[in-house]
Protein backbone atom coordinates (compact mmCIF):
# COMPACT_ATOMS: atom_id res chain seq x y z
CA UNK A 1 0.00 0.00 0.00
CA UNK A 2 1.39 3.24 -0.80
CA UNK A 3 1.56 6.02 1.98
CA UNK A 4 1.67 9.85 2.10
CA UNK A 5 2.24 12.34 4.67
CA UNK A 6 -0.39 14.61 5.98
CA UNK A 7 -1.27 17.17 8.75
CA UNK A 8 -3.43 15.41 11.04
CA UNK A 9 -6.25 17.05 13.52
CA UNK A 10 -5.76 13.32 15.28
CA UNK A 11 -6.25 14.51 18.99
CA UNK A 12 -9.34 16.64 20.38
CA UNK A 13 -6.74 19.14 21.73
CA UNK A 14 -4.40 21.71 20.35
CA UNK A 15 -2.29 21.00 17.73
CA UNK A 16 -2.04 19.05 14.44
CA UNK A 17 0.03 16.05 13.92
CA UNK A 18 2.20 15.07 10.83
CA UNK A 19 1.60 11.36 10.34
CA UNK A 20 1.69 8.82 7.03
CA UNK A 21 -1.58 8.03 5.32
CA UNK A 22 -2.49 5.65 2.58
CA UNK A 23 -2.45 7.46 -0.50
CA UNK A 24 -6.54 7.96 -1.58
CA UNK A 25 -8.10 5.90 -4.65
CA UNK A 26 -9.89 8.05 -7.38
CA UNK A 27 -13.75 6.59 -7.57
CA UNK A 28 -15.66 6.64 -11.21
CA UNK A 29 -15.64 10.36 -11.25
CA UNK A 30 -12.72 11.35 -8.47
CA UNK A 31 -9.52 13.13 -9.55
CA UNK A 32 -6.41 12.66 -7.27
CA UNK A 33 -4.12 15.79 -7.50
CA UNK A 34 -0.49 15.71 -6.00
CA UNK A 35 0.08 18.72 -4.01
CA UNK A 36 2.29 21.43 -4.70
CA UNK A 37 1.91 24.20 -1.96
CA UNK A 38 -0.71 24.36 0.76
CA UNK A 39 -1.74 27.26 2.20
CA UNK A 40 -2.80 28.08 5.63
CA UNK A 41 -6.83 29.65 6.25
CA UNK A 42 -8.33 30.84 9.20
CA UNK A 43 -10.64 28.02 9.47
CA UNK A 44 -7.54 25.75 9.67
CA UNK A 45 -6.41 27.92 12.78
CA UNK A 46 -9.69 27.31 14.24
CA UNK A 47 -9.03 23.73 13.85
CA UNK A 48 -5.36 24.30 15.18
CA UNK A 49 -6.45 26.15 18.25
CA UNK A 50 -9.52 23.62 18.95
CA UNK A 51 -11.94 26.27 19.57
CA UNK A 52 -15.37 26.21 20.55
CA UNK A 53 -16.61 26.04 16.97
CA UNK A 54 -13.80 22.76 15.69
CA UNK A 55 -15.07 21.18 19.10
CA UNK A 56 -18.38 20.89 17.50
CA UNK A 57 -17.75 20.84 13.66
CA UNK A 58 -14.63 18.72 13.33
CA UNK A 59 -14.29 14.22 13.70
CA UNK A 60 -10.92 13.67 15.04
CA UNK A 61 -8.80 12.30 12.98
CA UNK A 62 -8.79 13.95 10.15
CA UNK A 63 -6.84 15.13 7.63
CA UNK A 64 -7.71 19.10 7.55
CA UNK A 65 -6.91 22.04 4.54
CA UNK A 66 -8.77 23.19 1.73
CA UNK A 67 -6.48 25.62 0.21
CA UNK A 68 -4.00 24.21 -2.10
CA UNK A 69 -2.81 23.82 -6.13
CA UNK A 70 -1.13 20.74 -7.87
CA UNK A 71 -1.33 18.28 -10.47
CA UNK A 72 -3.48 15.53 -11.75
CA UNK A 73 -1.99 12.44 -10.47
CA UNK A 74 -5.02 9.84 -11.33
CA UNK A 75 -8.16 10.05 -12.62
CA UNK A 76 -11.29 7.77 -11.72
CA UNK A 77 -13.06 5.88 -15.55
CA UNK A 78 -15.55 8.16 -15.64
CA UNK A 79 -13.32 11.74 -15.68
CA UNK A 80 -13.42 13.60 -18.81
CA UNK A 81 -12.28 17.45 -18.10
CA UNK A 82 -8.77 16.91 -17.12
CA UNK A 83 -6.12 14.62 -17.84
CA UNK A 84 -2.94 13.85 -15.71
CA UNK A 85 -0.25 15.78 -15.50
CA UNK A 86 -2.85 18.57 -15.88
CA UNK A 87 -2.25 21.83 -13.52
CA UNK A 88 -5.20 22.68 -11.13
CA UNK A 89 -6.61 23.84 -8.12
CA UNK A 90 -9.95 23.26 -6.48
CA UNK A 91 -13.21 24.20 -5.25
CA UNK A 92 -14.03 23.27 -1.27
CA UNK A 93 -17.56 23.05 -1.25
CA UNK A 94 -18.84 19.98 -2.60
CA UNK A 95 -22.47 19.95 -3.65
CA UNK A 96 -25.25 17.40 -4.24
CA UNK A 97 -26.35 18.94 -7.83
CA UNK A 98 -29.87 17.84 -6.89
CA UNK A 99 -30.99 19.69 -4.34
CA UNK A 100 -33.76 22.97 -4.94
CA UNK A 101 -30.62 25.57 -4.95
CA UNK A 102 -28.08 23.55 -7.30
CA UNK A 103 -31.02 22.84 -9.60
CA UNK A 104 -31.43 26.45 -9.84
CA UNK A 105 -27.57 27.11 -10.39
CA UNK A 106 -27.12 28.16 -6.81
CA UNK A 107 -24.42 25.23 -5.91
CA UNK A 108 -22.51 27.59 -3.11
CA UNK A 109 -25.63 27.36 -1.03
CA UNK A 110 -26.41 23.87 -1.64
CA UNK A 111 -28.42 22.24 1.53
CA UNK A 112 -25.83 19.34 1.63
CA UNK A 113 -22.66 21.03 1.28
CA UNK A 114 -19.82 19.17 2.38
CA UNK A 115 -16.66 20.54 2.98
CA UNK A 116 -13.38 19.51 2.17
CA UNK A 117 -10.90 19.33 5.06
CA UNK A 118 -13.97 20.32 7.11
CA UNK A 119 -16.51 17.38 6.77
CA UNK A 120 -14.02 15.31 4.85
CA UNK A 121 -10.53 14.60 4.62
CA UNK A 122 -8.75 18.02 2.88
CA UNK A 123 -5.36 18.96 1.14
CA UNK A 124 -3.07 19.26 3.47
CA UNK A 125 -1.48 15.63 2.42
CA UNK A 126 0.79 14.53 -0.48
CA UNK A 127 -2.56 13.76 -2.60
CA UNK A 128 -6.20 14.59 -1.92
CA UNK A 129 -8.86 13.21 -3.62
CA UNK A 130 -11.68 15.34 -5.38
CA UNK A 131 -14.53 14.81 -7.45
CA UNK A 132 -13.81 15.89 -11.07
CA UNK A 133 -16.63 18.82 -10.91
CA UNK A 134 -14.86 20.73 -8.33
CA UNK A 135 -11.20 20.25 -10.16
CA UNK A 136 -10.39 24.12 -11.37
CA UNK A 137 -7.80 24.01 -14.63
CA UNK A 138 -5.28 27.03 -14.17
CA UNK A 139 -4.21 29.48 -16.64
CA UNK A 140 -0.46 28.96 -17.21
CA UNK A 141 -0.45 32.83 -16.23
CA UNK A 142 -1.63 32.12 -12.36
CA UNK A 143 1.17 31.25 -10.47
CA UNK A 144 1.73 28.61 -8.20
CA UNK A 145 1.40 30.94 -4.69
CA UNK A 146 -1.60 32.66 -6.21
CA UNK A 147 -3.56 29.57 -7.54
CA UNK A 148 -3.14 28.16 -3.89
CA UNK A 149 -5.13 30.71 -2.13
CA UNK A 150 -8.01 30.76 -5.17
CA UNK A 151 -9.75 29.57 -2.15
CA UNK A 152 -9.91 32.96 -0.28
CA UNK A 153 -9.09 34.98 -2.93
CA UNK A 154 -12.61 33.90 -3.69
CA UNK A 155 -14.20 34.61 -0.85
CA UNK A 156 -13.18 38.00 -1.58
CA UNK A 157 -14.23 38.42 -4.87
CA UNK A 158 -17.56 37.11 -4.21
CA UNK A 159 -17.92 39.95 -1.04
CA UNK A 160 -16.44 42.57 -3.12
CA UNK A 161 -18.40 42.21 -6.59
CA UNK A 162 -22.28 41.63 -4.77
CA UNK A 163 -22.17 45.36 -5.48
CA UNK A 164 -21.16 47.62 -8.31
CA UNK A 165 -18.25 49.12 -7.75
CA UNK A 166 -16.95 51.47 -10.43
CA UNK A 167 -17.05 54.92 -8.78
CA UNK A 168 -18.32 53.96 -5.62
CA UNK A 169 -16.55 54.72 -2.24
CA UNK A 170 -15.99 51.48 -0.24
CA UNK A 171 -15.55 50.85 3.76
CA UNK A 172 -13.99 47.85 4.52
CA UNK A 173 -13.93 46.74 7.72
CA UNK A 174 -11.23 44.07 8.73
CA UNK A 175 -7.85 43.80 7.02
CA UNK A 176 -7.05 40.24 7.20
CA UNK A 177 -6.18 38.29 4.07
CA UNK A 178 -9.79 38.64 2.83
CA UNK A 179 -10.38 42.24 3.72
CA UNK A 180 -6.77 43.63 2.11
CA UNK A 181 -7.37 41.48 -1.53
CA UNK A 182 -11.02 43.12 -1.32
CA UNK A 183 -9.19 46.76 -1.69
CA UNK A 184 -7.42 45.18 -4.37
CA UNK A 185 -10.62 44.25 -5.83
CA UNK A 186 -12.85 47.29 -5.57
CA UNK A 187 -9.37 49.38 -6.69
CA UNK A 188 -9.22 46.41 -9.67
CA UNK A 189 -13.28 47.09 -10.29
CA UNK A 190 -12.97 51.28 -10.30
CA UNK A 191 -13.92 52.15 -6.68
CA UNK A 192 -12.84 56.18 -6.06
CA UNK A 193 -12.16 56.16 -2.72
CA UNK A 194 -11.50 52.74 -0.28
CA UNK A 195 -10.84 53.12 3.47
CA UNK A 196 -10.07 50.11 5.13
CA UNK A 197 -9.87 49.33 8.80
CA UNK A 198 -8.58 46.87 10.92
CA UNK A 199 -6.59 46.68 14.99
CA UNK A 200 -3.25 46.00 13.34
CA UNK A 201 -0.74 48.10 11.81
CA UNK A 202 1.22 45.23 10.03
CA UNK A 203 -2.19 44.81 8.07
CA UNK A 204 -3.08 48.02 7.66
CA UNK A 205 0.76 48.07 5.74
CA UNK A 206 -0.61 45.53 3.54
CA UNK A 207 -4.29 46.97 2.88
CA UNK A 208 -1.91 49.99 2.04
CA UNK A 209 0.11 47.75 -0.79
CA UNK A 210 -3.15 46.49 -2.01
CA UNK A 211 -4.67 50.11 -3.02
CA UNK A 212 -6.28 51.56 0.30
CA UNK A 213 -6.71 55.25 -0.18
CA UNK A 214 -6.70 56.03 3.80
CA UNK A 215 -6.33 53.30 6.74
CA UNK A 216 -7.73 53.55 10.02
CA UNK A 217 -6.75 52.10 13.03
CA UNK A 218 -9.56 52.37 15.89
CA UNK A 219 -7.15 50.84 18.75
CA UNK A 220 -4.89 54.18 17.97
CA UNK A 221 -7.87 56.37 18.56
CA UNK A 222 -8.56 56.96 14.35
CA UNK A 223 -12.03 57.17 13.24
CA UNK A 224 -13.69 56.44 10.15
CA UNK A 225 -16.02 59.77 10.39
CA UNK A 226 -12.97 61.40 10.19
CA UNK A 227 -11.67 59.86 6.83
CA UNK A 228 -15.28 60.45 5.37
CA UNK A 229 -14.67 64.38 6.55
CA UNK A 230 -10.83 64.24 4.71
CA UNK A 231 -12.12 62.51 1.81
CA UNK A 232 -15.08 64.88 1.59
CA UNK A 233 -17.80 62.35 1.25
CA UNK A 234 -21.24 62.14 2.37
CA UNK A 235 -21.18 58.21 3.14
CA UNK A 236 -20.11 55.10 1.71
CA UNK A 237 -21.77 53.42 -1.14
CA UNK A 238 -20.42 49.66 -0.30
CA UNK A 239 -19.22 48.43 2.73
CA UNK A 240 -17.41 45.29 2.77
CA UNK A 241 -17.63 43.51 6.70
CA UNK A 242 -14.90 41.20 6.96
CA UNK A 243 -14.11 41.68 10.93
CA UNK A 244 -17.05 40.09 12.44
CA UNK A 245 -16.52 42.59 14.78
CA UNK A 246 -20.05 44.90 16.44
CA UNK A 247 -17.95 47.77 17.14
CA UNK A 248 -16.89 48.06 13.36
CA UNK A 249 -20.18 46.81 11.63
CA UNK A 250 -22.46 49.64 13.86
CA UNK A 251 -19.30 51.80 12.81
CA UNK A 252 -19.85 51.16 8.97
CA UNK A 253 -24.40 51.36 9.54
CA UNK A 254 -23.26 55.18 10.66
CA UNK A 255 -20.81 56.21 7.88
CA UNK A 256 -23.08 54.35 5.08
CA UNK A 257 -24.66 57.04 2.88
CA UNK A 258 -28.82 56.70 2.32
CA UNK A 259 -29.61 53.66 0.01
CA UNK A 260 -25.98 52.11 0.38
CA UNK A 261 -25.46 48.18 0.50
CA UNK A 262 -23.27 45.79 2.72
CA UNK A 263 -21.47 42.37 1.81
CA UNK A 264 -21.21 40.39 5.45
CA UNK A 265 -18.66 38.06 5.49
CA UNK A 266 -17.73 38.73 8.73
CA UNK A 267 -19.42 35.98 11.24
CA UNK A 268 -20.98 38.55 14.21
CA UNK A 269 -22.19 37.32 17.50
CA UNK A 270 -25.78 36.72 18.00
CA UNK A 271 -25.95 38.60 20.81
CA UNK A 272 -25.19 42.03 20.22
CA UNK A 273 -27.81 45.24 19.54
CA UNK A 274 -28.06 45.16 15.85
CA UNK A 275 -28.72 49.35 14.64
CA UNK A 276 -32.00 48.12 12.90
CA UNK A 277 -33.31 52.04 12.97
CA UNK A 278 -30.48 53.00 11.19
CA UNK A 279 -30.21 50.04 8.72
CA UNK A 280 -34.09 50.90 8.11
CA UNK A 281 -34.22 54.74 8.04
CA UNK A 282 -31.26 54.61 5.70
CA UNK A 283 -32.28 52.25 3.51
CA UNK A 284 -29.74 50.10 3.80
CA UNK A 285 -29.04 46.53 1.79
CA UNK A 286 -27.62 44.25 3.76
CA UNK A 287 -26.58 40.48 1.84
CA UNK A 288 -25.02 37.76 3.75
CA UNK A 289 -21.99 35.95 1.82
CA UNK A 290 -21.19 31.85 1.67
CA UNK A 291 -18.23 30.87 -0.62
CA UNK A 292 -18.37 31.59 -3.65
CA UNK A 293 -20.49 32.07 -5.89
CA UNK A 294 -19.88 28.59 -8.50
CA UNK A 295 -18.94 29.23 -11.41
CA UNK A 296 -19.08 32.75 -12.15
CA UNK A 297 -16.94 33.84 -9.10
CA UNK A 298 -13.82 31.64 -10.59
CA UNK A 299 -14.35 33.16 -13.98
CA UNK A 300 -13.61 36.81 -12.69
CA UNK A 301 -10.81 35.71 -10.38
CA UNK A 302 -9.13 34.50 -13.21
CA UNK A 303 -10.17 37.53 -15.73
CA UNK A 304 -8.56 39.73 -12.43
CA UNK A 305 -5.40 37.75 -12.47
CA UNK A 306 -4.69 37.62 -16.36
CA UNK A 307 -5.79 41.59 -16.26
CA UNK A 308 -2.89 42.39 -13.76
CA UNK A 309 -4.52 42.56 -10.03
CA UNK A 310 -1.98 41.98 -7.98
CA UNK A 311 -1.91 39.78 -5.28
CA UNK A 312 1.79 39.37 -4.13
CA UNK A 313 1.64 41.69 -0.99
CA UNK A 314 -0.80 39.93 0.86
CA UNK A 315 1.44 36.84 0.97
CA UNK A 316 4.28 37.66 3.63
CA UNK A 317 5.16 33.97 4.85
CA UNK A 318 6.61 31.08 3.07
CA UNK A 319 7.91 27.56 4.77
CA UNK A 320 8.21 23.98 3.72
CA UNK A 321 5.36 21.78 4.99
CA UNK A 322 7.70 20.10 7.56
CA UNK A 323 7.69 22.95 9.04
CA UNK A 324 4.57 23.82 8.94
CA UNK A 325 4.59 24.97 12.97
CA UNK A 326 5.96 27.74 12.12
CA UNK A 327 3.29 29.19 9.66
CA UNK A 328 0.88 27.99 12.49
CA UNK A 329 2.52 30.24 14.81
CA UNK A 330 2.72 33.33 12.47
CA UNK A 331 -0.90 33.22 12.11
CA UNK A 332 -2.04 32.79 15.70
CA UNK A 333 0.20 36.07 16.63
CA UNK A 334 -1.33 37.69 13.70
CA UNK A 335 1.40 39.54 12.12
CA UNK A 336 1.10 37.75 8.82
CA UNK A 337 -0.55 37.57 5.94
CA UNK A 338 -1.30 34.67 3.49
CA UNK A 339 1.22 31.76 5.07
CA UNK A 340 2.18 28.85 2.33
CA UNK A 341 3.28 25.49 2.39
CA UNK A 342 5.58 24.04 -0.43
CA UNK A 343 5.37 20.40 -0.40
CA UNK A 344 8.42 20.02 -3.04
Amino acid sequence: MKTMKALVKSKAEKGLWMEEKPVPEPGYNDVIVKVKKSAICGTDLHIYEWNEWAQKTIKVPMTIGHEYMGYVDAIGKGVTNVKVGDRVTGEGHLYCGTCRNCRRGRLHVCENSVGIGVHIDGSFAEYVKIPATNIVPLDDRIPDDWAAIMDPFGNATHTALSFPLLGEDVLITGSGLIGSIAVAIARFAGARFIVATDLSDYRLEIAKKMGATITVNPARGEKVSDAVKKLGMRGFDVGLEMSGSPKAFTDMISNMYNGSSISLLGILPSNFEVPWSDIIFKAITLKGIYGREMWETWYKMEMMIIGGINLDPVITHRFHIDDFQKGFDAMEEGNCGKVILSWE
